[in-house]
C-alpha cells in the first residue's frame, strides 16, 4: 500500500509538473488552456497550440525521460559499488558520454547523428562505459573500495575527460561545432524534437524493465558481496553485465540531453526514504521522482533568468552540490578517514 500510494502521488506530481512546464515560459499560457490544447478541446489550434505541441511538449517529455533514466541508473550504481555517493555524473559516466558525443560532433559526423543516426548515441555509450570501467578499476585497487577512493577515482577520470573534451574543442576551428559541443558539457533540453524522443524513451523503458527484473540480485549485492556469493550469485559477471546496461542507458540519454549531474545521486536517496531499499519498489519510484525533479529543474532553468535560459545542468548542480557535501560528511562519519 505504501508503494502504491507513493507511486500514485508521484504520478500526480508528474502530471502537475508537466502542465506547469507547458504553461510557463517566455509566453505564459493559462493551465486551463494548456489542458484544452492537450485534450483537443476548442482551443486546440492557434499560436498557443503551436507553442505547446512543437516547442514545449518535446522538451518536457525529454526532461521526464532523462530524469527517470538518470535516477534509475543512479540507484543501480549505488547498489553495484555499495556506496551511497555513486552517481552517473560523479562516476564519470556522464562525462565519458559527453566526451564521446563531442568527438563525434567535431569529427564531422555530428550532423548525421543529430538527424537521427546512431553515431552520436553509440559514441556516448562507448564513452560512458569506458569511464565507468576506468573508475571502477581504479577504485578497486587492492581489493577494497572505500568512499574516498571512489570519489578520487571519479574526480580523476572526470578531469581527464574534461581535459580531453577541452582539447578537442580548442582544436576545432568551426564556431558552429563549438556552440553545439558546449551544449553537451553543460546539459540542456532546449534542442528537444519529436523525432528524437523514441530512442531515449526506448532505452529508459527497456533498461528500467531489465533492471527491475534484476531486483533480487541487486538486493543481494547491496546486502554484502560474500553473502551474495554464498547464495549463488556470480558477482563479477553480474556486476559487469549491469555496468554495461547502465552505461548503455546513460549513454543514450546523455546523447540527447548533455551531461546533467546529481539527479542520480539525490533522487534514489529520497526514494529509499519513501519505500525502502528493495529495488523492486525502489526503481519505479526513483523513475517517477527523477522525472518530476528534472521537469521542474528545467522549468526553473528557462524561467529564473528569463528571457535568458540557464543550462539545466547548472540548476541541478546548484541543488546537488550541497546535497553531495552533506552526504560526504555523513558517509565519512561512518567510515572514518578513507584512504
Amino acid at each position: 500500500m505504501r508503494r502504491g500510494l507513493t507511486l500514485l502521488l508521484l504520478a500526480a506530481a508528474l502530471a502537475v509538473s508537466i502542465v506547469a512546464g507547458l504553461a510557463l515560459g517566455a509566453v505564459r499560457i493559462p493551465p486551463g488552456q494548456v489542458l484544452d490544447i492537450v485534450l483537443g478541446g476548442p482551443g486546440a489550434r492557434g499560436a498557443f497550440a503551436s507553442i505547446v505541441w512543437d516547442v514545449r511538449m518535446p522538451r518536457v517529455l525529454l526532461g521526464a525521460v532523462v530524469g527517470a533514466g538518470l535516477a534509475v541508473t543512479g540507484a543501480v550504481l549505488q547498489a553495484l559499488v555499495r556506496n551511497p555517493l555513486a552517481d552517473p555524473f560523479l562516476l564519470g559516466a556522464s562525462s565519458g558520454a559527453s566526451a564521446g558525443a563531442v568527438l563525434v560532433i567535431v569529427s564531422g559526423a555530428g550532423a548525421a547523428a543529430a538527424a537521427g543516426g546512431m553515431g552520436l548515441p553509440a559514441a556516448a555509450f562507448a564513452g560512458s562505459l569506458a569511464a565507468l570501467l576506468a573508475v571502477y578499476a581504479l577504485a578497486r585497487r587492492g581489493g577494497t573500495m572505500t568512499t574516498g577512493r571512489l570519489i578520487l577515482a571519479g574526480v580523476a577520470v572526470q578531469y581527464v575527460l574534461s581535459a580531453l573534451t577541452s582539447l578537442v574543442l580548442v582544436l576545432s576551428a568551426k564556431p558552429d561545432q563549438l556552440r553545439t559541443a558546449l551544449f553537451w558539457t553543460l546539459g540542456g533540453l532546449g534542442g528537444a524534437r519529436w523525432d528524437e524522443l523514441a530512442l531515449p524513451a526506448a532505452a529508459l523503458l527497456a533498461g528500467t524493465a531489465l533492471l527491475t527484473a534484476l531486483a533480487r540480485p541487486l538486493d543481494l549485492l547491496l546486502a554484502g558481496e560474500e553473502g551474495a556469493r554464498t547464495l549463488g550469485l556470480d558477482t563479477g559477471r553480474f556486476r559487469a553485465a549491469v555496468f554495461v546496461l547502465a552505461s548503455l542507458v546513460v549513454g543514450v540519454l546523455v546523447a540527447y540531453s548533455g551531461a546533467i549531474g546529481f539527479v542520480g545521486l539525490m533522487v534514489p536517496h529520497a526514494a529509499r526514504m519513501a519505500v525502502g531499499a528493495g529495488h523492486r519498489a525502489l526503481l519505479p519510484v526513483a523513475a517517477l521522482a527523477g522525472a518530476v525533479f528534472l521537469v521542474l529543474a528545467d522549468l526553473v532553468a528557462r524561467t529564473a533568468a528569463a528571457p535568458e535560459e540557464v543550462p539545466v545542468g547548472v540548476v541541478t548542480a546548484l541543488v546537488g552540490g550541497p546535497f553531495f557535501l552533506w552526504m560526504l560528511r555523513r558517509t565519512s562519519r561512518t567510515e572514518g578517514v578513507a584512504g
